[in-house]
Order: structure tokens, then C-alpha cells, then sequence
């Protein structure tokens, strides 16, 4: 068990039993979790999965459209409509939006560049952390990024499940953005994930789930749940030479300093 621990990326939603898996992250210590949205037209779903907010066991949310999505009926929104629905205090962020080239095909990719850059929008306009899905896009990822720092100004935003090269790990860390480890790290064939996890600066590391995708080693192959972050945090500390407590400590701050709205 690793006290403080945040995981920066869960889907409540998507779980079998959310009161269980509460109960095993607070059994690990757990001091809370995001759950993520994946269809603007589900925002008010995530917000309500924030009713299991506790001192001891904080759950906040954030909104947006994922990059499977960005084509289908309803998804379509401006940065101010993506900002309106963001007004909760519950809300503590922006997507998760980005690019997915795995799964959309050159006939929605259109679609998911427009969604990515109205969430940067609403991110710029709410002052809240873009959540960034990037899978096979790194490139494109990296160019709308710099684009849009360079003609409108940095906003805050967070690489989530970092499964991309050390290139979008750099331009990430340049335009002031932070990068966050998944079950991904520990898994065997995933060296250059742990490459990219042993260069980057102290203060741009999170930790997260997703779940309940990706489960690490040693559950995986199981569902996924948030109390899982503890072993995805301890590979980090073991791969970058820290104590697990410290490792808790240096993930848990980048996340208040980048989430300023989890208080």
C-alpha cells in the first residue's frame, strides 16, 4: 500500500461495481481519481459518478468527446459549449479528446482533428488540463499541439496512457505539459515506455489506470480498477530510483499543481 496515490484517469462508468473498487483504493491507500469522459453527450453521467466523492477517497471528473467518437451524432460541440458543460466545481477537467489512428480510419480523422482542437479551446477558456488521447498519431498530435501554442498560447494539458516515442514526450514537456504512466509501463514488450519514464523531468509525472483497461502486471489480464495505480506507481519508482512514498509524494503534487481545480 502506497498512502496518497492519485489515479489521474479511470472510467467509473465502465466498471462492473464502483462501490467495490472505491473500497479497494481505499484499502491501497488510494487519496482519489478522475473519471474521464469519452461522449460530451454522457457529461452528465460523469458528473454524476462524483456523488462518491469523500474526504478520505476524492472523485472528481472531467468531460470531453475521445477521438473514437469525434464523427458520431451529437459529438460535435465549440469550445464554448465543451466550456459550458465544464462548470461544475466537480469538473476538474477537459476530455479526453486527441487523436486515434488506430481505430479511425482516414474518413473520421477530420472529424477528431476539429474535436481535438475545440477541447484545446474550451481548455484555454476554462483554464482546466486537456486530458490528450494520442494512439498512432503522434505526428499530427505534435503539430496541432505546437500550432495551436504558437498562434493562441500555452494551455495546460496532460498526455494520458503515454504509449507514444520519446518525440511527443519532448514536445509535450516543451510546451509545458505533463505525461501520465498506465498499466503500460510494467508490461514486458513496453521498454521504450520506461525509456521515455526514466528521462522525464520529476515534475511532469502522474500515474494512472484507465481502467478498466490495461490492468498492470501483476493483474493482468484481469479488469482493471483504480486501487491497481499502486502497481503501476511502484514500477515508476523502481524504474526512476525512488522510494515508493517518494514517488507518491512527486506524482500526487504535479497532479494538484496541474489540476488546480481538485481541491
Amino acid at each position: 500500500m502506497t498512502a496518497g496515490l492519485i489515479d489521474s484517469h479511470c472510467h467509473l462508468d465502465r466498471l462492473d461495481d464502483v462501490p467495490a473498487a472505491l473500497e479497494l483504493a481505499r484499502e491501497q491507500g488510494l487519496a482519489g481519481m478522475v473519471t474521464i469522459g469519452t461522449r460530451l453527450s454522457h457529461a452528465q453521467t460523469q458528473i454524476g459518478l462524483t456523488r462518491f466523492d469523500r474526504p478520505e477517497l476524492r472523485v472528481w471528473c472531467a468531460v470531453g468527446t475521445h477521438p473514437d467518437h469525434a464523427h458520431e451524432a451529437g459529438e460535435s460541440h465549440s469550445s464554448d459549449e465543451i466550456a459550458g458543460l465544464a462548470e461544475p466545481s466537480c469538473v476538474v477537467g477537459i476530455g479526453e479528446s486527441g487523436l486515434d489512428y488506430l481505430h479511425g480510419g482516414a474518413e473520421v480523422r477530420e472529424a477528431q482533428k476539429a474535436g481535438f482542437r475545440a477541447h484545446i479551446g474550451a481548455a484555454r477558456l476554462t483554464g482546466l488540463p486537456l486530458v490528450i488521447h494520442a494512439r498512432e498519431a503522434d505526428e499530427d498530435v505534435a503539430a496541432i499541439l505546437r500550432d495551436e501554442v504558437e498562434r493562441n498560447g500555452a494551455f495546460p494539458f496532460l498526455l494520458h496512457c503515454f504509449a507514444s516515442g520519446p518525440e511527443l514526450a519532448q514536445v509535450a514537456i516543451a510546451l509545458g505539459g505533463y505525461v501520465s504512466f498506465s498499466g503500460l509501463l510494467t508490461f514486458p514488450k513496453c521498454e521504450t515506455i520506461r525509456e521515455v519514464a526514466r528521462a522525464l523531468p520529476e515534475d511532469r509525472i502522474l500515474v494512472e489506470t484507465d481502467s478498466p483497461f490495461l490492468a498492470p502486471v501483476p493483474r493482468r489480464g484481469k479488469p482493471n480498477t483504480p486501487g491497481f495505480v499502486v502497481h503501476t506507481a511502484a514500477r515508476l519508482a523502481a524504474e526512476r530510483g525512488l522510494a515508493a512514498e517518494r514517488l507518491a509524494e512527486v506524482t500526487t503534487a504535479n497532479f494538484h499543481r496541474l489540476f488546480r481545480r481538485a481541491v
